[in-house]
């Protein structure tokens, strides 16, 4: 096992030099950091300079090998905290990559600082590119156009141990959480993801500290994370309208939005806040408008219902203070609103429960800002949320709908990797009837039965069915949500509160 550990570290070494993470002057320092990691006495490498090297096999072998020596426990989680730390020897310290990535910003161009910046995220192993490439993404055709699906594989469940150890561990308030810039070069703990590869880009917002980071979990191209270097909780206020336009305006590649501020409608970090952004277009993005309205006062800003299943206000306009004004003249007009006839309740018992959630990009010479109307009151009859996928589509999507999934991408839970095999092999086999006996594909049985029989289903075709199907129950998801509906009585309310502005 000693030589194949000596050439594992060698691999790695070369790796780092191939991808530019590491010069020839610290091969010597950063080959001895890693052996100190793996508590070996002698290095006896071979001289071989190795080219192309794949990183997951060659960090599977320098895990394998501090199991066997009892370094850590073989556990998914134990694993990722320790591959972490060994290249986090690999990886630059901040400084050195802050710097790196002004230069390119400043000499060439904000797109190719990103370009640096989002290789650099995956060379170090932030991001495990061949985790990603296990998820399973496909899109779907519907008459809101083309929506994008995806089956998050990348994320490691945790195994009883890890749990248990978790369950046990002394609970700590530093990182406050995930979001904060302490995670930098963090070591981790078995509740808490080690971060020594993670490096931050600290960004100017509205006057304040924030960094740029890149989600582990990329869900689309270049999925990247703006957070505020204060630990303060989410808000949606003008303010919020501001700092998404001085995002854009100093990466004009890259779209931005923010999750709203209050549960259900929000996304799953509201202590921290933060936006998300990307180099992508979503199908909201090629969503058209379809009806025009005019504000008074801001006859200089285009603006118009966008055909969507959710309730989205698109402004457009060369300067973006006005978008900001007239973003903030919405808000708050919405924050107080109530149409009783269209179930729309500014607050109950003092709750308030309307809210916006806000994309901006630059389109051409336009800056634009998409407002999508949410409102998360529940009911007896919808106690997950009245605007929220209904029990019926538990089966596919129960989870918040928040930034990503509005503006046209599903994140599916990993269990319906598995459910949909089974449900493809059920229906070429058994058939539909034998879908609702099944324990596993029980909860499936009324859509199955829905779908199946109009669709002709062949062993060739199963998958693609299965995966359409899936799609039109994503657009019922986004209709939920939408706090208008997409019928006359629905467009008709949308229309009255618009006149309300």
């Amino acid at each position: 096992m000693s030589g194949k550990i000596d050439t594992a570290v060698r691999k790695l070494i070369c790796y780092g030099l191939e991808n530019n993470l590491i010069t020839a002057e610290d091969r010597i320092y950063a080959a001895n950091s890693i052996i100190h990691k793996l508590g070996l006495d002698e290095y006896d490498p071979p001289e071989e300079n190795f080219a192309d090297v794949e990183l997951e096999p060659v960090l599977k072998d320098i895990l394998d090998y501090a199991v066997e020596k009892g370094i850590i426990e073989d556990s998914i989680v134990y694993r990722d905290l320790f591959d972490t730390d060994i290249m986090g020897c690999l990886t630059p310290r901040p400084s050195e990559v802050i710097n790196r990535f002004r230069q390119i910003y400043r000499e060439k161009s904000p797109e190719a600082a990103t370009d640096f910046y989002y290789k650099f995220s995956c060379d170090t192993d932030y991001i495990r590119r061949y985790r990603i490439a296990k998820d399973v993404k496909w899109t779907a055709e519907t008459e809101y156009g083309t929506l994008d699906v995806t089956i998050n594989l990348s994320k490691p469940e945790k195994d009883p141990k890890a749990i248990a150890a978790a369950l046990n561990a002394k609970q700590s308030a530093y990182p406050k959480c995930q979001l904060c810039e302490e995670n930098v070069g963090y070591a981790g703990r078995v509740n808490h993801p080690a971060r020594e590869n993670h490096r931050i880009i600290p960004v100017k917002i509205n006057g304040e500290r924030w960094g740029l980071q890149y989600s582990p979990y990329v869900y689309y191209n270049e999925h990247c994370i703006v957070f505020n270097c204060c630990h303060t909780p989410m808000k949606i206020d003008r303010s919020a309208f501001v700092k998404l336009f001085d995002f854009v305006e100093q990466f004009p590649h890259y779209f931005v939005g923010s999750n709203a501020d209050l549960p259900i409608v929000g996304g799953s970090i509201l202590t921290h806040e933060h936006f998300q952004g990307g180099h992508y277009t979503f199908a909201m993005e090629n969503a058209s408008v379809e009806e025009t309205f005019v504000f008074k006062g801001f006859e200089d800003v285009k603006a118009g219902r966008v055909k969507w299943p959710m309730s989205v206000i698109r402004l457009s306009c060369p300067d973006y203070e006005r978008l900001v004004e007239l973003g903030d003249k919405i808000l708050t007009t919405w924050r107080s609103y109530t149409d009783e006839s269209a179930f729309i309740f500014a607050e109950t018992d003092g709750t308030p429960h309307n809210t916006i959630t806000p994309i901006a990009r630059k389109r051409g010479n336009n800056f634009e800002l998409d407002l999508v109307l949410r409102n998360n009151i529940t009911t007896e009859e919808h106690p997950l949320g009245v605007y929220h996928p209904h029990a019926e589509l538990h089966h596919i999507k129960k989870e918040n709908i928040g930034l990503i999934e509005v503006m046209g991408l599903a994140v599916l839970p990993a269990r319906l990797k598995g459910e949909m095999e089974l449900l493809a092999d059920t229906l070429v086999n058994k058939g539909v009837s034998a879908v609702r006996s099944d324990p596993v594909l029980e909860k499936h049985a009324d859509w199955a039965e829905e779908f199946a029989p109009k669709s002709d289903i062949t062993p060739d075709n199963v998958n693609d069915v299965i995966k359409a199907e899936i799609g039109k129950v994503f657009a019922k998801v986004l209709e939920h949500a939408g706090v208008f509906k997409r019928t006359e009585e629905g467009i008709a309310a949308f229309n009255k509160f618009v006149a309300s502005v």
